[in-house]
């Protein structure tokens, strides 16, 4: 199947992308490379270069490759800069997904798998997380991506575009190949940064309280291994192929991590101690969150290949010992 991937040359991009060479299909990029690589796009795999903004450059994208799918990974993802800049993100993630979709139906592409977040349910009242949860996010990324979600439903009824958004919380670990892994700057999430403290990039981890009503005192997240959320998008987009309805599925390990426990795992990883200090609590900083994936182990098949913390860290670890400066190394 011809695939064009927004946001390909990201860190769940790239992954997703070389996966979809592994099982055969043809995919093709299309990023902007203000935060992905042209490093991690596999050689061989046509790059577009352009922005969501560009209308005439999705149009040439699409009439030159002529996907029969796209999977729509583009877009601003940290939760504190939404914050602080919400426009930006109300412009990447909902205008520049609008202007994918009304590309999409110039085009005649019908099927469209969405890179959403469990972000959109905000402070949870259940845990694990199931899909028919309240949803109230408590941020602009939160919002855009729920909002997108909306747009998706209205596309479907008014241009017969099926989409399956596919939410979940932190994408972790590297290809196990050791190829291609996590480069973001700033470095926000927690196993890269654990491990930069590891090889002397920075002074020491933070952990950011140790008093919430988890079994050790920290926050317990759900980590789920960059290449089971690739698996899981192919899974999607051939679901969408043979026909399924659009819908929406989470993808998680079905139980979390704290934050200690990440500590510990990437010691016994790297084989030596990794220095930390403890800090207040964050504002907003529920004490458990966690997806239920039951529906997508049910429905599109989704087995994790790597649902172990160790073997998580293990793969990041490989990744950012070989390329400690990233893609710039």
């Amino acid at each position: 199947m011809r695939i064009l991937v927004t946001g390909g040359a990201g860190y769940v991009g790239s992954h997703t992308v070389w996966e979809l060479v592994a099982a055969g299909h043809e995919p093709a990029v299309f990023d902007d490379l203000s935060k992905g690589h042209r490093a991690a796009v596999p050689e061989g795999v046509p790059l577009f270069e352009g922005s969501l903004a560009d209308r005439a450059a999705l149009d040439e994208a699409l009439a030159s490759f002529q996907p029969e799918a796209v999977m729509h990974f583009a877009g601003s993802t940290q939760v504190g800069e939404s914050v602080t800049n919400p426009g930006l993100y109300f412009r990447n993630n909902i205008c520049g997904g609008l202007n994918l979709l009304d590309a999409m139906v110039r085009a005649g592409v019908r099927n469209i798998v969405f890179s959403s977040t469990a972000a959109v349910y905000g402070e949870p009242t259940a845990v694990p997380i199931p899909e028919d949860h309240p949803k109230a996010p408590t941020n602009p990324y939160g919002e855009s991506k729920l909002f997108f979600e909306a747009i998706l439903r209205r596309y479907e009824t008014a241009h017969g575009i099926r989409s399956i958004a596919l939410r979940y919380f932190n994408a972790a670990g590297a290809h196990p190949s050791g190829r291609i892994g996590e480069d973001h700057t700033p470095e926000t999430h927690l196993i890269p940064i654990v491990l930069q403290a590891v090889l002397g990039q920075r002074d020491k981890v933070t952990v950011f309280g140790t008093d919430y009503p988890t079994e050790d005192g920290t926050c317990i997240r759900d980590y789920v291994h960059v290449c089971d959320l690739a698996a899981a998008h192919i899974l999607a987009v051939e679901a969408l192929a043979d026909g399924a309805p659009s819908d929406a599925f989470n993808l998680g390990n079905g139980k979390g991590f704290s934050v200690r426990q990440v500590i510990d795992v990437a010691e016994r990883v790297v084989g030596k101690p990794i220095p930390y200090e403890e800090g207040p609590r964050r504002a907003g900083d529920p004490a458990v969150l966690v997806a239920s994936s039951e529906k997508a182990r049910t429905t599109l098949g989704w087995r994790p290949a790597y649902p172990d913390l160790h073997t998580i860290i293990e793969t990041a670890w490989r990744w950012h010992k070989e390329h400690p400066n990233g893609y710039g190394a």
